[in-house]
């Protein structure tokens, strides 16, 4: 059947009715606080404009606000700090607000995530239509408060699924939470003596939170840098070349 697409005034959304002679079909555009499975929410996204974010978390579609500065500082920071750790350790792969197929209710796309590629022992997978099947093995999200649904609706999504780490960083609240996956739980990774934490699962991969927090990239960097020079980053590194003696 063919149809057309015809914007909607002054909404941004995208309205898709029949042609004259066709079958009755009506394609709603996608509003916050609807309650769909991930088949319906994921119809009326492909109908929707292109540049529209909207998120199902825990069967409830969520809308984007429009970009602050005050949000997307933060998450070039992280995705400076990622890619960086990236660059160094093959066999990872990060991915900006790429979507997310976690299971029947959620839909995700993430500030940033952190994964290990299938074939070096991970467990998610690019599928055909280039979304992201399964949970990867840590994710970011850049909220305004404890208040945002990243601290509730989202991190039970997350740790249903088994993202493994996953790390809130709260901008006005001036916090970084990262929490580990322990016996289905999250639990809170502390930071050691000089406000560094550590990842359980990412050798090497290290944040210095007091630098991040006040806007110095350089130094977040250079602390990353001291992990990846360390025997359990380099151990790593050999264990993602070699999966199967893992």
């Amino acid at each position: 059947m063919t149809i057309t697409k015809e914007p909607k005034s002054g909404t941004g959304t995208r309205r898709v009715w029949p042609l004259p002679g066709s079958p009755t079909e009506y394609v709603p555009p996608l509003q916050s606080g609807d309650r769909l499975t991930r088949r319906e929410f994921e119809r009326r996204y492909e109908a929707a404009p292109e540049k529209l974010k909207a998120e199902l978390v825990e069967g409830v579609v969520y809308m984007a606000s429009p970009i602050s500065i005050d949000h997307a500082r933060p998450h070039g920071f992280v995705m400076g700090w990622l890619s960086a750790y990236m660059a160094a350790t093959p066999g990872v792969d990060i991915a900006d607000n790429l979507t997310i197929r976690l299971d029947a209710d959620n839909e995700v796309q993430p500030d940033a995530l952190l994964r290990i590629e299938k074939e070096r022992g991970g467990r998610s997978v690019v599928g055909e239509n280039g979304y992201l099947e399964g949970a990867p093995e840590l994710i970011v999200e850049i909220a305004a408060t404890s208040a945002s649904y990243d601290l509730h609706d989202k991190l039970r999504a997350y740790r249903r699924n088994g993202v493994r780490e996953y790390i809130v960083w709260q901008v006005y609240d001036r916090k970084v939470d990262w929490f580990e996956l322990k016996e289905g739980e999250y639990a809170p990774l502390a930071p050691d003596a000089e406000g560094v934490v550590h990842s359980k699962i990412f050798p090497g991969l290290r944040l210095a939170v007091k630098p991040l927090l006040e806007g110095d990239l350089a130094a977040v960097l250079a602390e990353l840098q001291k992990g990846l020079v360390t025997p359990e980053h380099a151990g790593f590194v050999e264990r993602l070349k070699n999966p199967s003696t893992d």
